[in-house]
């Protein structure tokens, strides 16, 4: 194995970036500036001796990691939330010579947390995930502007969900002054919806390439493409955890706690980790709660668990619950089905796994089949979204 005597951090700025190399010893032997990471070639490039370089996660951390490591250098992106607790600014001072200066030792001394890199298929769901992100946002605050205007003149409009809200107000009776007013936004609130229709054809190609993988966890209640997707996008590879209970902390469902004297207390959960995703799965446990199949098992926890503790509380425990079903799932290549959780719940392990392998081939394949119609009618539904969006665009641009 080839050797490295050279050791480089960087501190990736907006405007400048930060450059210390140090040798195996700790010295420093350059230091420095460049205002774009593509001029770094004079120093990590191809034809310079092969270099370890480190730089915290941020938005620019995972092209910096491809270039870098086209060139020929191993690469190690930090991990930011535990920087400070190997020394990151334990001097009182802080500044980007300081920072790269600090990871070109640490890689010295081989000390440095190192952050998870996501392969490529998985960076790009998260970015189009960004941007459905963003885009439903705006139509949230562009959907609240029409509400208050309409309101400020008398006019009420019916509660509806954001989907639904262009269709609402084209069937609802206004003054020709207010339709003059929010016509503008309306249109612009028509331009959204074809954008995330079109974002979500994107996350459903998506989801095509990554296999079965998208229906299997969709045959959990309450879950579609895209929580499927964000999901498969923050945790990347199930075998990163070694327990379901890992990947609840990850996603800052867990419980803080503090604890001391012999008595443990816990309080509310931690929200560490991807907000998103947490946000989505909080979703999908308020669908679980109001979900018709009462005799489906997950549903008939949720609703003891809101018995005892109160629904806002359950919530929580079914959206950590179903993290730690997708990622098993995902992790032992099953399916969701009431019939194997029931036997599972209600057998012994041995008992359990030989009703399992009975049910295995059948159950697999249908819930299969049935999560792939539920994609199926979410991809349809977004386009007939879009096209409706359209037409009302056009009515609005004729008036």
């Amino acid at each position: 194995m080839e050797s490295i005597a050279r050791f480089v951090g960087l501190d990736l700025g907006a405007k400048v970036t930060a450059v210390c190399e140090v040798n195996a010893e700790g010295d420093v032997v350059r230091e420095g500036t460049v205002g774009d990471v593509k001029q770094l070639v004079a120093v990590l490039g191809p034809k310079r001796p092969k270099a370890r370089v480190a730089f915290e996660a941020c938005r620019e951390a995972w092209y910096v990691h491809d270039l870098l490591r086209e060139w020929g250098n191993e690469v190690v992106v930090v991990d930011t939330t535990r920087a400070r607790k190997f020394g990151l600014g334990h001097h009182g001072r802080k500044n980007d010579a300081l920072d790269a200066q600090f990871y070109a030792r640490a890689l010295a001394k081989g000390s440095l947390p190192e952050a998870h890199v996501l392969s490529a298929n998985r960076r790009e769901i998260r970015k189009r995930l960004g941007v459905r992100r963003a885009l439903v946002r705006s139509r949230s605050n562009l959907i609240t502007q029409v509400r208050e205007l309409c309101r400020a003149e008398g006019h009420k409009l019916p509660q509806c969900s954001s989907a639904h809200f262009l269709e609402h107000v084209r069937l609802t009776p206004l003054p020709p002054s207010l339709h003059a007013l929010v016509a503008p936004v309306l249109c612009s609130l028509c331009t959204l919806e074809q954008g995330i229709a079109d974002v979500d054809e994107a996350l459903h190609e998506l989801a095509a390439q990554e296999g079965t993988l998208a229906p299997q966890l969709a045959t959990v209640p309450g879950v579609g493409v895209l929580i499927a997707l964000a999901f498969v996008a923050v945790i990347d590879d199930p075998a990163r955890f070694r327990r379901a209970s890992d990947v609840v902390s990850y996603l800052g469902l867990a419980p803080s706690e503090s604890s001391t004297g012999g008595r443990r207390r816990l309080g509310s959960i931690t929200k560490q980790g991807n907000t998103y995703l947490r946000a989505l799965l909080v979703q999908a446990a308020w669908c679980v709660m109001r979900s018709r199949h009462r005799d489906d098992p997950l549903v008939m926890w949720a609703h003891q668990l809101a018995a005892r503790r109160g629904k806002r509380i359950a919530v929580v425990g079914v959206a950590r619950r179903l993290a730690r079903l997708m990622w098993a799932m995902w992790r032992d290549g099953t399916v969701y089905t009431p019939e194997m959780l029931a036997a599972q719940g209600a057998s012994s392990a041995d008992e359990a796994a030989q009703r399992q392998t009975q049910y295995a081939v059948a159950l697999r394949a249908a819930a299969l089949r049935q999560a792939e119609r539920k994609l199926s009618r979410q991809r349809t539904d977004s386009s007939r979204r879009a096209k409706r969006a359209v037409l009302l665009e056009e009515v609005l641009t004729m008036a």
